[in-house]
């Protein structure tokens, strides 16, 4: 009789990453801050938000955009869609974060300085 290998330790299955769709999908996320930014920019202009409340505004709209996209990912973004979590909640707010202060300095001014 020979003596039989048993492998106790399996192989972890390997997942395939395609670059070209992460790629994709994080300028789609980009495209979705922008946009959130600007609405959200223009709606605390025309509210009248002054201040820390603007800013706080601010936070809330981009949480508000994180949740949205971890609903869409069904709260795993990490395996199928992006890189990691953290990257979709930190990735171009610096960016969306001056959209935002432009729509709501430029509508600030067109409603409530005369």
């Amino acid at each position: 009789m020979g003596k039989e290998k048993t492998n106790k330790q399996q192989a972890a299955p390997v997942t395939q990453v395609n670059i070209l769709a992460i790629r994709q999908n994080a300028a789609i996320m980009e495209y979705g801050r922008t946009g959130v930014s600007a609405l959200g920019g223009v709606t605390a202009g025309i509210l009248g938000l002054t201040g820390l409340y603007g800013f706080a505004f601010y936070v809330f709209c981009a949480i508000f955009l994180f949740l949205g996209l971890m609903i869409k990912a069904d709260f795993n973004p990490a395996q199928k869609y992006f890189p990691s979590r953290t990257s979709v909640l930190v990735s171009g707010q610096f960016g969306a974060l001056f959209t935002y202060i432009l729509f709501w300095t430029f509508l600030y001014g067109m409603v409530h300085v005369y």
